[in-house]
């Protein structure tokens, strides 16, 4: 069943990378008593996520900030290291924060598991957009297969 509006998020957890490796991330603390604006993407390094969906998040991280965001975080069915290697070739250090969900565990929790397996893809997460306050969902913005509208940093900025 996919998360909806007014749903606390499931307990799950992340890995970051950091500069002495990759780190595990409680999901239950990171979001606990913050404000975040979280988006998830097909996976890093894909077209669309890094011509237009992450750079808009980058570009965007100030606005967010300017409106009572605590933190910009991207997650993706990849591994630790990839996303800190997309982190560093999107200039998103200190701007987005690169949850890993390398098994997909979130991705499954919230419902929102996208089959690529037809483009060599395999499982990973589907492209959307959630606005979480203190570890409640208070946005959700899901695309279509193959869209790219309701997720983007300007789309939720206007909806805030």
């Amino acid at each position: 069943m996919t998360i909806q509006v007014g749903d606390p998020l499931p307990h799950t957890s992340f890995v970051k990378s950091t500069p002495d490796g990759p780190q595990p991330v409680d999901g239950d603390s990171f979001f606990k008593g913050r404000t975040v604006a979280l988006f998830s993407v097909p996976g890093a390094f894909t077209p669309t996520c890094s011509a237009r969906h992450l750079p808009g998040y980058v570009e965007k991280a100030d606005a967010f900030k300017a409106k009572g965001i605590d933190e910009v975080a991207c997650t993706a069915v990849n591994d630790a290291f990839v996303m800190g290697a997309w982190s560093e070739s999107g200039a998103a250090e200190g701007k987005v924060t690169m949850l890993a969900d390398g098994n997909g565990d979130f991705a499954k929790a919230v419902g929102l598991v996208m089959d690529g397996s037809k483009f060599g893809m395999g499982t990973g997460g589907q492209r959307y957009s959630m606005l979480i306050e203190d570890g409640v969902v208070k946005q959700l913005n899901v695309e279509e297969p193959g869209a790219f509208n309701v997720s983007s940093a300007d789309y939720m900025l206007d909806h805030m």
